[in-house]
């Protein structure tokens, strides 16, 4: 199984961190979308950044 992500807040003026998770999930401007696998490693980084993310099963 997949989950679809897309990014819905701006990563300007957040935690390094937070926009390095983002960029590891392959998402860089509002609007972008990524498929990746439903695992445990992508678990944790969606809720790592949950407030700035849209997650739906694809």
């Amino acid at each position: 199984m997949a989950l679809k992500i897309k990014l819905i807040k701006s990563l300007i003026g957040r935690k390094d961190s937070h926009i390095a998770t983002a960029h590891s999930l392959g998402l860089k401007k509002i609007g972008s979308e990524t498929t990746q696998p439903d695992n445990e490693a992508t678990r944790g980084k969606i809720n790592h950044i949950s407030y700035l993310v849209e997650v739906t099963e694809a």
